[in-house]
């Protein structure tokens, strides 16, 4: 039988550590594996390798192309399948900045998948730091944490993307204010995800299936928050059928963004009729992304070769005249104004006198989004 795999990645050090260590406890023959990518702009990563009784191996691995995938690639999964015939559980002790998504995806590399099962994918939080550090515009470059030479990302964005994806949260912290507030700040941005501070989630039980960690996640299928409120902080969700237009939105963009902490979703600009674009901002760092057809714009022999979380999301939003075509942002911070965000957003939306030309027309718009659409920055 495959040997189970959990991910425990999160920007604190300490957390992390804390969690492996609860694992490392809880499960005798478990094995933890951490690179640390403190050196990796100068393609030297140091491998550590422990288990409930301390270190058993710390060695300098040293890489062609220092960055996370080489990492993966070149020495975590060897690693892996080496220590897969002997340990009852494999913990993998991401470095800061990691992403767990890529990790998790190369686990289902055909030369490991008769050996490892991903069983669980955890991200470690310290309560007092995370309300702070997912309103952060540093770039990780500024706080020390690039996983690579080059590393653009935002550190907010990559904690949002630690906590989203995560099928576990751990949330540890001595005080009980911050506990309670960072404990609040998880219900509205991962909402789905269970959240752990003294007991621990069952990590040896079944295989995960990586393409539906990822549909959870993606815009086309994923679980976005409901509207909510709790205490200050408020989840604004903003549902419509109406094409937006491209110029009117743009324009509305630096509110947005920096009226909230957090937003995602997505959006139909008119001059992209065909397109399904997704809206991605956390700390005033907002990104647009096309993420391909709609589906009411493919022919219905296509539709079989879509997922089926893809067609089930599109059958929810079904409209007879526009399809699955649909604007749901939504939007998360203190004191959100929902009054203020829903009519700001709807004076973006086309008017029936814009409509009435129809998509041809509406082609020719100019969209002063063309210049950002496709830029994503991932390690």
């Amino acid at each position: 039988m495959p040997t189970p795999v959990v991910l425990v990645a999160g920007l604190y050090g300490d957390a992390r550590a804390a969690v492996v260590d609860r694992l490392l406890r809880a499960h005798p023959g478990a094995v933890a594996i951490h690179h640390d990518l403190t050196a990796v702009v100068a393609d030297r990563v140091e491998r550590v390798i422990r288990d409930g009784s301390g270190i058993l191996d710390r060695t300098e691995v040293r890489l062609a192309h220092g960055c996370v995938t080489c990492t993966v690639r070149e020495d975590l999964l060897p690693q892996l399948v080496r220590h897969a015939r002997t340990a009852s559980l494999l913990i993998v002790d991401l470095w800061d900045s990691v992403e767990p998504r890529p990790v998790a995806e190369a686990l289902g590399h055909e030369d490991a998948a008769d050996l490892l099962a991903l069983t669980g994918v955890l991200t470690a939080l310290d309560a007092e730091l995370m309300p702070v550090d997912i309103c952060r515009g540093e770039r990780l470059a500024e706080t020390g944490q690039c996983a690579a030479a080059g590393d653009r990302r935002y550190l907010a964005e990559v904690l949002a993307r630690q906590m989203e994806y995560a099928t576990g949260l751990f949330l540890l912290g001595d005080d009980e204010e911050d506990m309670e507030l960072a404990a609040a700040v998880l219900g509205h941005l991962a909402p789905h995800t269970p959240v752990f501070s003294t007991s621990l989630p069952e990590v040896t039980g079944p295989a995960l299936r990586v393409h539906e960690l990822g549909e959870r996640v993606d815009p086309a299928t994923a679980q976005l928050p409901g509207e909510a409120q709790t205490g200050e902080i408020t989840t604004v969700v903003w549902r419509r059928l109406r094409p937006l237009h491209p110029g009117r939105l743009f324009e509305a963009v630096d509110e947005l963004v920096t009226g909230s902490v957090r937003s995602r979703g997505r959006f139909w600009l008119a001059n992209r009729h065909e397109r399904m674009l997704a809206w991605d901002a956390v700390a005033g760092v907002v990104s647009v992304e096309d993420v391909g057809p709609w589906l009411a714009a493919l022919p219905e022999a296509a539709w079989d070769l879509v997922s089926p979380a893809r067609r089930a999301a599109a059958a929810l939003d079904w409209n007879r005249v526009t399809g699955d075509r649909i604007q749901h942002l939504v939007f998360t911070g203190p004191d959100l104004d929902r009054e203020h965000i829903c009519a700001l957003l709807d004076s973006c939306l086309l008017t029936e006198r814009d409509a009435l030309p129809g998509s041809a027309e509406w082609a020719a718009y100019s969209d002063p989004f063309a210049d950002f659409i496709d830029m994503k920055e991932i390690a």
